[in-house]
């Protein structure tokens, strides 16, 4: 059909267009904080790229979501403005009737959400938290890198090496800070080799300088050796047991229904009740009169998106502290928004108006006695 095959061009037109904006954004966005993060010490450096990449496929739920409602609304705001839509209601067409190309366009999306919410972005989640612990349990001799302050897998010593010779087993101008068994040392040296000994690695210092104060005196105690070791662990000191509940597959908290399982489904399956429930508001808020500013319901529209995924958000927060429950909630949210949205499609399709409702309602009825 002519009608439903050029609304799906157009519609697919805009949201590509949509979608590559919006994953080049996030994509910036996202470089930019991972490398804020792997300066700090959350991710190594050889990591930034492999986080950059999980980070924007767990955000891509979403990214679909408003990349369809921004295409609907903008598609069909242009054949507003531009009377095309006067044209096809005029040969019997109404709002109704973009019910059915819509949502059989949506469908590859709505499958490609549903998969990426249930399977992938638990996935996703669990990648980024095991870079970072993998990150966070190098032993102290891997944490030390030329030119930068380091601190160690237990956080009781802090250790810097200027400069690194040939092999990475020595260095100069080495400086550790320790604070252990109530005692504060800083210990500065010349020169730091790395040697192996039974009770394990250790920093051999040579030709340094110590100062020793005990916590809560003023006591300072200065030495200078010729010589000196300070053992280097290479065992985790990070616990990594317990894992984030968004990192867990769908399954797994489906069948143990906790509420902190339950506020993570709702998020999961909110994303995709969403994406069902914006094409049905994009129909709605896309009848607009042609002139009035075009911005206007883009603005809203964009207003509605944000509103909705922050609800999503809050209402996890709920369900895990046990202010509502999951069945409440999900009848709540999505079923109240599709009732609104259909409520707000049928007077658009229909063509009430307010005024006339309410005068329909006062109006007196026949034969009622003056």
């Amino acid at each position: 059909m002519l009608f439903h095959s050029s609304l799906r061009k157009e519609l697919s037109r805009s949201f590509g267009a949509t979608l590559v904006v919006l994953i080049t954004v996030v994509m910036t966005m996202t470089l930019i904080r991972t490398l804020g993060l792997a300066s700090s010490g959350t991710f190594s450096p050889s990591d930034v790229t492999l986080v950059m990449g999980y980070t924007v496929l767990a955000y891509t739920p979403t990214l679909l979501s408003m990349s369809l409602f921004i295409a609907i609304i903008a598609t069909l705001s242009r054949m507003y403005r531009e009377s095309e839509m006067v044209i096809w209601f005029c040969s019997g067409k109404g709002l109704s009737s973009l019910i059915s190309p819509l949502f059989r366009f949506s469908l590859p999306i709505f499958a490609v959400i549903a998969a990426l919410a249930l399977l992938v972005l638990p996935w996703t989640n669990m990648r980024i938290d095991d870079l970072k612990n993998q990150y966070e349990k190098r032993g102290d001799l891997e944490r030390i890198e030329p030119g930068q302050f380091q601190e160690s897998a237990n956080g009781a010593k802090v250790f810097f090496v200027e400069k690194n010779l040939p092999g990475q087993t020595s260095g100069t101008n080495v400086f550790i800070a320790t604070t252990e068994f109530g005692k504060e040392t800083i210990t500065t040296a010349h020169r730091g080799r790395i040697e192996h000994m039974s009770q394990g690695q250790f920093l051999m210092l040579d030709n340094g300088q110590r100062l020793e104060t005990v916590k809560g005196t003023t006591d300072l105690k200065v030495s200078e050796f010729e010589t000196y070791g300070s053992h280097i662990t290479t065992d985790p000191m990070v616990d990594t047991s317990s894992a984030f509940i968004n990192t867990h597959p769908t399954l797994n908290l489906i069948q143990t229904p906790s509420p902190a399982a339950l506020g993570e489904l709702s998020w999961r399956f909110g994303l995709i009740l969403a994406a069902m429930n914006f094409v049905i508001i994009g129909i709605a808020i896309s009848s607009v009169n042609p002139r009035v500013g075009k911005s206007l319901n883009l603005v809203f529209s964009m207003f509605t998106f944000v509103l909705y995924f922050n609800l999503l958000n809050l209402g996890q927060n709920w369900i895990y502290s046990g202010k509502t429950t999951f069945p409440a909630y999900m009848l709540g949210l999505h079923g109240g928004v599709f009732v609104l949205a259909v409520l707000w499609l049928a007077k658009g399709h229909n063509n009430w108006q307010w005024r006339q409702l309410w005068e329909r309602r006062t109006a007196p009825q026949p034969g009622a006695s003056a």
